[in-house]
């Protein structure tokens, strides 16, 4: 967290910079602290700068103010969305300006042919405005569920799909941007235009100066044309001045791909592309890399969506992957294989397009036949080859290594020789062991390695290594030496030797007539210095086993319910790096101790240990896990209240159920709005120790249940977990509690009820693990084991847990010795099929729960949810409530961080929600404004007893091959 301190000791100029804006912009928006600059100063490159100030900017109008403000103090900018750029275009060491958590203004027009969007959108949240209508966007970036709309623009980017018709340069409409001197523009408004011409006259006469000199010289403009005939992202969009005659829509299409060197993107008008909903796909495998690249010929101009190369060292390096093809492991040395998906908008045209598809590759023999599925599962299978690369070897990498990604495009025709050439690139410079994909049907390969930039001579190889590329692509094949991931710092020092001395002047006017100061995003595109892509190096010292290899992707961000009142994933691995830097080298005692402490709340405190990040890391890291290890090593020697916890659990439900009985007295004594007063100023005096209490607290409660044994053919055994026999619903609900209600659905569902014996003392340990305790997570875990064990008759009985967390965490303990189920889970395998539902017309709310998400149970709920209302709403924009078992209390900041965008995601006329955890269903009714409770409840509301028996098949007993089943997660 800030400090006084940390303001004086800024340069003059920052110093006044910062009580400038101190005046206008509230102060948690104004970072100087020295965890949150490093944390907020990195990206997904390779490189590393730390700025002096971070501004988090919110407006427009706020941009304006900045850029007017830093201009007339002479300090550099640098604008940033999601940080998943990879060539260094999002990184400062002056001002950091962010966007990320705001610009989120999204608007569908003209039934999806047209979206407006501000650049703090997520990619792929747009794409799922656009879902209704049958629409996307253009570009389709790997990192589109992570990365926003104002990285997409400004570094043109592409994807899989959308090669150069489809992305930002051809399918934008109109911008809203703010130059470098504050002036605004509105690209779509007449009147903003003329504006524009009458206040920066020499901004637009000269763009018409340096088109008409372009058009005048035939060889530059064919010269323009042709480079970006295949994809081209290596210095500014010149052909912007041959495409268009006024400097207004020259100006337009200049900023994409513009990498924040030329002005701000406020807001950007796409025009959307249709997103076809018949799919299907072919994984084809080939004697060498030029069978394949004559194959991608045929295909070209076909009726394919996407074709993506691997060779030989790339398929290797998934083989031995879980899932992946058998052909992988006896292909040939020097093989190679295309991806190729094929979309349509009837079952019908695919069919014909498969054939068609088949007819063009027929002249170049196959290894094996090549099969098109249009079997989702079959093709997601086939996707996860390609899927596999990057991760397999980020996860392979040695500790310290970075993994670099480049990317080049070569025309379509040489594109087998280029790959061959750098191939024997790779191998002269020591990197044979890098893998080479990409984008066959444009030309654009990636190819990935891992240099260790912590050895100076490892970073003199690379110099040489880049030269050789660089002369290769760019001389021998006048390829494009950054196809989508931007110029960059990586970049920079070359551009001038992929398009020459005189293109390379007019960008550098280009540059000039935009920012005479040079002040936005300087040394990226337009770098004089050629050793540039040389310099601040990002280190990646050891840590910690858990979190060591990561690649600083950002990929995660998204998922974290801390993203916007501490830091996510990515960002505690940064400053968790920096920590163990400093510890090895004890080179600055005062800022290791002060990222120590200042880590304790913005790092491990705020962290909810959900492990979302995990789904969405490139190689699988729970950052979770990582701040559990943290807690457990500061109560190593403290562990003797939490093993008296554990060894008279039944003691510790009766004191919970005697505080919420309390609370829920005083609450009926004293109204909301007395008891919310003194709660709040109890925590204050308690110096935050004390937990919040909110209107949502549960209401005690002290289950009685009793086993069945009607002679059913279904017999269950049901563990209502802690938390269920402890916190009711809350006052004034009228619901009742989970286990009533799934004891309910029971019966109704003709089951026999069996009970693990002494409950009250059984937990599954999930509360001591998530505190730091593992030797009492683990004992008490290992105790509901044999009760779950006896209960069930040695595993034969199916087990039934009333909250998703604690089942999800004794499924991975126990390891599929016992076939326990997620409560919704059992309800749609178990139930549902024994029961009649009347739907309700809805609309209900349904929040799946973290571990639920991780199971792969996504769809299950929303399969359970719809058999019981008509309209079910999953509300945008929310992932983990950010609860966190008991967190909500202690640290409600998370909770109502996590949920900030619930209330306005849900439809007016919705009247409740459900999920499966109750704590999560506290923390969602306190932030909702209705109350949450579980599905079970809403499933009992809907069930009856069918008239007539029309119960499945016995399934009294479960044997091995019963286990759960779980989904691919959605």
């Amino acid at each position: 967290m800030a400090e006084r301190k940390d303001i004086r000791t800024l340069p003059g100029p920052y110093r006044r910079l910062h009580d400038i804006l101190a005046a206008h912009l509230p102060g948690d928006r104004i970072i100087a602290d020295p965890l949150r600059c490093l944390a907020f100063g990195t990206d997904a490159s390779f490189y590393r700068l730390i700025p002096k100030l971070v501004v988090q900017l919110r407006s427009a109008d706020e941009v304006a103010r900045l850029l007017s403000e830093t201009g007339a103090l002479g300090l550099p900018v640098t604008f940033r969305a999601a940080g998943t750029s990879l060539s260094g275009q999002s990184i400062s060491d002056s001002v950091l300006a962010l966007v990320a958590g705001g610009f989120r203004g999204l608007s569908v027009l003209d039934g999806g042919a047209r979206v407006v969007c501000e650049p703090g959108v997520i990619g792929a949240d747009v794409n799922l405005a656009l879902a209704p209508y049958g629409r996307k966007l253009g570009p389709d970036p790997a990192s589109i569920g992570a990365c926003m709309v104002g990285g997409i623009a400004a570094n043109n980017s592409s994807g899989m799909c959308c090669g150069t018709a489809q992305n930002t340069y051809r399918t934008v409409e109109s911008m809203k941007v703010v130059l470098a001197d504050g002036t605004a523009l509105d690209t779509a408004d007449p009147e903003s235009r003329a504006r524009l011409a009458s206040a920066r006259p020499e901004l637009v006469r000269g763009l018409a100066e340096i088109r008409d000199e372009i058009r005048a010289d035939p060889a530059l403009r064919a010269r323009i044309a042709e480079k970006f005939r295949i994809k081209n992202t290596t210095g500014y969009a010149l052909n912007a001045f041959v495409d268009f005659e006024d400097p207004i829509d020259i100006l337009l299409h200049l900023l994409v791909g513009s990498e924040g060197t030329l002005a701000f993107i406020a807001e950007i008008t796409y025009r959307t592309v249709e997103e076809q909903p018949h799919k299907a796909s072919a994984l084809a495998f080939f004697p060498d890399i030029g069978e394949a690249a004559r194959a991608t010929q045929l295909l070209a101009g076909g009726p394919v969506a996407a074709v993506e190369l691997m060779d030989r060292a790339s398929l290797r390096a998934v083989e031995g992957k879980p899932g992946m093809p058998p052909e992988l492991r006896g292909l040939v040395e020097g093989a190679a294989a295309l991806l190729i998906e094929t979309r349509a908008g009837s079952a019908a045209a695919l069919e014909e397009q498969i054939a068609a598809c088949q007819l063009r590759m027929a002249p170049v023999p196959a290894l094996y036949p090549v099969r098109f599925t249009p079997v989702k599962a079959e093709y997601e299978r086939l996707w996860d080859v390609r899927r596999g690369l990057f991760p397999a070897v980020g996860a392979a990498r040695r500790v310290g290594t970075t993994v670099v990604i480049e990317d080049v495009a070569f025309p379509i025709a040489r594109m087998a020789e280029g790959t061959l050439d750098l191939r024997r690139l790779l191998g002269e410079h020591g990197y044979g062991d890098a893998i080479i994909f990409g984008h066959a049907l444009d030309g654009n390969l990636h190819f990935v390695f891992t240099p260790d930039f912590g050895d100076v001579e490892e970073v003199t190889r690379y110099a040489r290594f880049m030269d050789d590329v660089c002369q290769m692509v760019a001389r021998k094949y006048d390829g494009s030496l950054k196809a989508e991931h931007g110029t960059g710092r990586n970049i920079a020092p070359y551009v001038e030797l992929e398009w020459g001395a005189k293109a390379y002047g007019l960008m550098r006017r280009v540059k000039a007539l935009f920012d005479p100061g040079t002040l936005l995003n300087p040394g990226v595109i337009i770098n004089g210095d050629p050793g540039a892509h040389l310099k601040a190096l990002k280190p990646l010292p050891r840590a910690h086993p858990i979190i060591d290899r990561c690649i600083e992707c950002g990929f995660c961000e998204p998922r974290c319910p801390s993203r916007e009142l501490t830091t996510t994933p990515r960002q505690r691995i940064v400053v968790q790096r920096e920590i163990a830097r400093l510890r090895v080298t004890a080179e600055d005692p005062e800022r290791l101790r002060r990222l120590e402490a200042d880590y304790a709340y913005m790092g491990e405190e705020t962290c909810a240990t959900d492990g979302l990040c995990a789904t969405a890391c490139p190689v699988a890291i729970d950052t979770g896990a990582h701040t559990k290890w943290l807690r457990a090593q500061r109560h190593a020697e403290d562990g003797a209240a939490a093993t008296a916890a554990a060894e008279h659990f039944a003691v510790v439900g009766s004191v919970a159920r005697a505080a919420l009985g309390v609370a829920n007295a005083a609450h009926a004594v004293l109204g909301t709005t007395a008891m919310s007063a003194l709660a709040r100023g109890a925590r204050r005096a308690s110096l935050r120790r004390l937990p919040l209490w909110s209107t949502a607290m549960p209401r005690p409660v002290r289950p009685r249940l009793a086993p069945t044994a009607t002679g059913a053919d279904l017999r269950v055994v049901y563990f209502p977990s802690c938390v269920a026999r402890t916190m009711g619903p809350a006052r004034g609900d009228e619901a009742p509690p989970v286990y009533a209600a799934l004891s309910s659905l029971l019966a109704k569902a003709r089951c026999d009820v069996v009970f693990p014996d002494r409950m009250e003392d059984l937990c599954c340990g999930m509360p001591f693990e998530s505190k730091g305790f593992p030797a009492q997570a683990e004992r008490k875990g290992r105790e509901l084991e044999a009760a779950l064990l006896a209960a069930s008759e040695g595993g034969e009985l199916p087990i039934l847990f009333d909250t998703s967390p604690c089942a999800y965490r004794m499924k991975h303990l126990v390891a599929g010795s016992l076939a326990i189920f997620d409560p919704v889970e059992f309800i749609d395998r178990f139930l549902l099929p024994r029961l009649s539902l009347a739907r309700e017309p809805g609309p209900v709310a349904l929040h799946v729960t973290c571990s639920a998400i991780k199971a792969g149970l996504s769809e299950t709920y929303r399969r359970v949810a719809a058999a019981c209302a008509e309209r079910v709403v999953v509300p945008a924009g929310v992932g983990c409530c950010g609860f966190a078992g008991d967190r909500g209390f202690t640290h409600p900041e998370l909770n109502a961080s996590a949920l900030a965008a619930l209330p306005a995601a849900l439809p007016p006329e919705c009247r409740a929600g459900y999920s499966s955890s109750r704590t999560c269903e506290i923390g969602l009714s306190a932030h909702a404004g209705v109350p949450y409770r579980s599905l079970a409840v809403l499933v009992d509301r809907c069930a009856s007893t069918p008239s007539a028996a029309r119960l499945p098949e016995a399934r009294g007993r479960l044997g091995t091959a019963a286990a759960p089943s779980e989904e691919t997660p959605s």
